[in-house]
């Protein structure tokens, strides 16, 4: 299994799965610049330190919304569509594993207790965001 799986449909990405394996020894970001949200790791030696720092307000264009979900504990089945709502992959996510969803469509079943860690840019204007189907 390799520790980083790109999913996608007709060329177009629609899911990365980052599983808890994954370990580099240096800073490495596993999405292109242009993706709306950034997933990678940063690595630093004991010692390191981060500068004080403040972000600038700089103002963004965003269509469409990605998240990513951590796996805090337990097990799940990720089933990732395309655009079209055409199941394109099942995966077994499992803890300590990442995806991050960029297109498409995708639901999830567990398989045991699970605890799910969502991250996505806000704000969240309610449920009326998402289209089941």
């Amino acid at each position: 299994m390799d520790p980083v799986e790109y999913i996608t449909a007709a060329g177009v990405p629609l899911a990365y799965i980052i599983h808890a394996a994954l370990s580099p020894a240096e800073t490495t970001f596993l999405t292109p610049p242009e993706f709306k949200q950034q997933v990678g790791f940063v690595v630093y030696p004991a010692g390191g330190i981060i500068a004080r720092h403040v972000h600038e307000p700089i103002e963004r264009r965003l269509v469409g919304t990605s998240e990513v979900i951590v796996v805090r504990s337990g097990r799940c089945e990720l089933d990732v569509y395309d655009d079209e709502q055409v199941l394109v992959a099942t995966r077994e996510l499992k803890t300590g594993d990442v995806m991050l969803m960029v297109g498409g469509g995708h639901g999830f079943r567990m398989l045991e207790d699970t605890v799910l860690l969502e991250v996505k840019q806000g704000p969240y204007t309610g449920i009326t965001e998402k289209r089941l189907f």
